[in-house]
């Protein structure tokens, strides 16, 4: 009798798992996702963009936190040396927190959310690709950049894998922390 409640027939395992995951969500943590997953995203994003650019084009990765910073100070951004890179950066982890908040609250309103991570991460990933390049640039001060087939690949596929993947494994693993 006891060997049949411990063992689960898979429908059973997996209500169980929907159910943990259901309640994961109001375990999720803000810190583990806004800030700890917003700065590995805004990490990794940043180091994908600078090494693209150097190997593409021989720009410094002072001139991608400049391009940063111009979407606030607009032209005068590239005029600023190390205090405008410096505001690019801090800009950049700004913006990689605030889609980590985004994704946390979503996560709380929708759990399914933690239980299809690969799913939810690359929906979420081309989300904010699309929201960064034609909500968020066009409503700055930045030039925009023409298109660059190589650099629309590398910048969705970044995305896709250093943000919305990372975002909702972070989630994942916090709503699953006890």
């Amino acid at each position: 009798e006891e060997a049949s409640a411990v063992r689960r027939t898979r429908p059973q395992a997996r209500r169980l798992r929907a159910q943990a995951m259901t309640n994961g969500a109001s375990r999720l943590r803000a810190l583990h996702v806004v800030a700890w997953g917003g700065l590995a995203a805004g990490l990794l994003d940043i180091v994908n963009a600078t090494a693209f650019w150097f190997l593409f084009n021989g720009a410094p990765p002072v001139r991608i936190l400049q391009a940063i910073a111009a979407g606030l100070l607009g032209k005068a951004a590239f005029a600023g040396g190390a205090a405008t890179a410096a505001l690019g950066l801090i800009l950049h982890f700004a913006i990689a927190c605030g889609m980590a908040a985004v994704y946390w609250l979503a996560c709380r309103q929708w759990p399914v959310l933690l239980r299809r991570p690969v799913a939810a991460g690359v929906a979420y990933g081309i989300g904010t690709y699309l929201a960064m390049n034609y909500v968020v640039v066009p409503l700055s001060r930045a030039t925009p950049p023409p298109f660059i087939l190589p650099w629309f690949i590398d910048s969705v596929l970044a995305h896709v894998m250093l943000v919305g993947l990372l975002l909702a494994f972070v989630a994942r693993w916090s709503a699953n922390r006890s």
